[in-house]
């Protein structure tokens, strides 16, 4: 069953196409330009080299988040669109979860990390232990002082951090520093085709979202919703 699974819920834009668990072809791109002008492209040059159409896959899949509000939707929309008028199913995978999928093989707590900007991280722990992944807690976004005394009451196994809050969270976990392992640099960034394989999972337990059930998950409100929140509340109070 052909899959095609993206990611550009942060500034790396990533698109992978998959047999099943066979991996034909991933396209991982940070060049500076917009998730809108780069996405639907790379999706297109992907599928041509196989001679594929979407109405070929099995599987039309998505991070939805948490992430970039602006990422999040451009990626959600895009395979929405893919999958508008068929009974394809569109498969929303955690970002968090995926990217957790990137260290499969490594032995101890999988801690993905997105950056949210005031000190917080988009975060969930997971315990990968012989090549299964075990989600700790839900998606949150948390202070890092928080994951911080989090981190060192689980213990002493080893901790690896994922994502794009990497460096601010290697800076700032001072506590928990000691667990801290290194985590190499190609595997630190969204990869779809981690997407793809959560997808893929969810699939066979019998997930079959269609492009209209498919939406975004931002975990909390955008800056311009929490400012006018702020703006109302202040002129209740006059």
């Amino acid at each position: 069953m052909y899959i095609l699974s993206l990611d550009s819920t942060a500034i790396a834009a990533s698109v992978a196409l998959c047999n099943d668990e066979r991996m034909l072809a991933l396209t991982t791109i940070e060049n500076g330009n917009t998730h809108s002008q780069t996405l639907l492209p790379l999706v297109e040059s992907t599928l041509a080299q196989f001679d594929l159409r979407p109405h070929d896959m099995g599987v039309l899949a998505c991070s939805v988040g948490p992430g970039s509000f602006t990422g999040v939707r451009i990626g959600t929309s895009t395979i929405k669109g893919l999958g508008f008028g068929t009974d394809i199913p569109c498969i929303g995978v955690s970002t968090l979860e995926a990217l957790a999928y990137n260290l499969i093989g490594f032995e101890g707590i999988i801690c993905p990390v997105m950056n949210a900007r005031r000190n917080q991280v988009y975060n969930a722990l997971f315990e990968c232990r012989n090549g299964v992944l075990t989600r700790l807690c839900d998606d949150r976004p948390i202070a890092l002082t928080e994951l911080d005394d989090e981190l060192v009451a689980r213990g002493e196994s080893p901790v690896y951090l994922v994502g794009d809050g990497y460096d601010l969270s290697h800076a700032q976990l001072t506590k928990s520093a000691s667990l801290l392992r290194e985590t190499p640099v190609v595997l630190r960034v969204q990869n779809a085709y981690s997407v793809a394989q959560v997808a893929l999972r969810l699939y066979r337990e019998g997930v079959r979202t269609t492009d209209t059930e498919l939406s975004p998950i931002y975990l909390r409100l955008s800056q311009a919703e929490r400012e006018r929140m702020e703006r109302l509340a202040a002129e209740e109070k006059k």
